[in-house]
């Protein structure tokens, strides 16, 4: 069995933006989700819109569907993408606060990254804005669950309920 090849890596091990020009244009949609684990008081504070600093709930989302936008400018090796959906949940747990982006466009390359940059921004700023609550809070499990489209076609993490 041949090792899987790098694609942003050339034969003489150089990083490269892989060129996609060839691709055919086709719907993509990805799911990522993260989880910030805090205490049930700090949850009840960010859901409750409590916070001093204000409406976290709502800040992350902007925040999330901002930085899933800019993906191409924040990670090196991405295309800029037109996207054409940017969902965000942020739903209340017994371990804190779920997170879950959903990123779709139509074009050459997929929007896994878009997803999951808007997971981990949105994360951000919840703990950005509960951190004075809490300092002991964790951004964890950013992680791909599903994706569509492309020449790889239909993918999803084992485990993972649907989106």
């Amino acid at each position: 069995m041949a090792e899987p090849k790098l694609t942003h890596v050339d034969e003489q091990g150089r990083v490269h933006m892989v060129d996609v020009s060839d691709k055919a244009e086709t719907e993509r949609v990805a799911v990522a989700r993260a989880t910030l684990r805090c205490t049930p008081a700090t949850r009840d504070a960010i859901a409750g819109g409590t916070l001093k600093k204000g409406e976290a709930l709502a800040a992350a989302r902007v925040a999330a569907i901002l930085a899933a936008k800019r993906t191409g400018e924040l990670i090196p090796l991405c295309h800029p993408l037109p996207l054409t959906d940017v969902q965000i949940g942020l739903v209340p747990t017994a371990d804190g606060i779920a997170i879950e982006a959903l990123a779709k466009t139509v074009g050459r390359t997929g929007v896994e990254m878009e997803a999951m940059v808007a997971c981990s921004v949105a994360g951000l700023v919840l703990y950005d804005m509960a951190k004075a609550v809490e300092r002991g809070m964790v951004l964890d499990q950013v992680r791909l669950v599903e994706k569509r489209g492309g020449k790889s076609g239909h993918w999803r993490r084992e485990g993972e309920a649907p989106p």
